[in-house]
């Protein structure tokens, strides 16, 4: 875990994720911004995967969770992704392919456990990082990458917690912040800071929630969690219930941010997955870079 912590690839991905941070600060999801090829090549990626969900029904079997369907879905990814990986990155640039492909892989769940959780979200975020690396997005797509990639995965991993009824991977329960996702929270945070209106506690507010999802990320993520949960807001997530009451957003960022790094990034059995190679590199500061 210290070698992770002192390495390349750490301050990569927590500088992607940090950049990303300040970019979104203050905007909301409906704002104009620049939408180039790679973006719409990407959602074209992620339109393909929420398309096999749709041929990939799920099948009849006694446990409730954990449909065995998703291993054929999962096994169309592992065929594919080069193929999609490809279509995204310009060509002068595709010996980085097999390398970029391996966190797209990742960035959906385990097909032996049929779970989902914060490290295939890493992955997720390595992959943009990756391709911010290679040159494929700009510093002008970072609105697009919150704002219209992010979100499009996002959307399409509940339609595969939803369908296959996918167990949280190391999921803390009551304790953890949610049961599968972590970023869309920082993010949709900082697009609240200096709101004139809402504030945290409103958050934990349906009415609220319902009036504003479609433009922060934060809210969108609490409607989720309002669906699929029932009972006591208080009793079913209470680290967000806790974060409610904290008195500004940018407090909130804060907390997060600092929370991700302990509950996730320096977590050994999220990390132990995390794939490293010449993009994100194991080693400490530029060394392999």
């Amino acid at each position: 875990m210290g070698k992770w912590k002192r390495s390349q690839a750490y301050s990569d991905y927590m500088g992607f994720v940090l950049t990303l941070n300040e970019a979104v600060k203050g905007k909301k999801l409906t704002c104009e911004f620049n939408v180039s090829e790679t973006i719409d090549n990407l959602l074209s990626l992620l339109g393909t995967l929420d398309r096999w969900i749709d041929e990939t029904p799920p099948v009849d079997q006694p446990s409730r969770f954990g449909n065995k369907a998703y291993r054929t879905w999962y096994g169309k990814l592992e065929q594919e992704a080069e193929a999609l990986v490809s279509t995204v990155i310009p060509a002068d640039k595709h010996a980085a392919v097999p390398e970029i492909a391996v966190y797209l892989k990742e960035s959906v769940g385990n097909s032996t456990r049929i779970d989902y959780g914060t490290g295939h979200e890493a992955a997720f975020a390595a992959f943009l990082c990756c391709l911010c690396k290679i040159g494929a997005l700009r510093v002008e797509d970072q609105l697009a990458i919150i704002f219209k990639v992010f979100d499009r995965y996002l959307r399409v991993m509940r339609k595969l917690q939803k369908t296959y009824r996918m167990e949280p991977a190391g999921s803390q329960g009551v304790w953890g912040l949610d049961d599968f996702q972590f970023l869309p929270f920082i993010w949709g945070s900082s697009q609240l800071i200096d709101h004139p209106t809402l504030e945290p506690r409103h958050f934990v507010d349906e009415k609220a929630v319902n009036e504003h999802h479609q433009d922060y990320m934060f809210l969108e993520c609490i409607k989720f969690i309002n669906e699929m949960k029932t009972g006591p807001f208080a009793e079913h997530s209470n680290q967000l219930w806790n974060i409610s009451a904290v008195p500004t957003w940018s407090k909130v960022n804060q907390g997060l941010i600092r929370m991700y790094k302990a509950e996730c990034l320096e977590k050994f059995p999220v990390i132990q997955h995390f794939k490293f190679g010449s993009l994100l590199s194991i080693h400490a500061g530029t060394e392999g870079c």
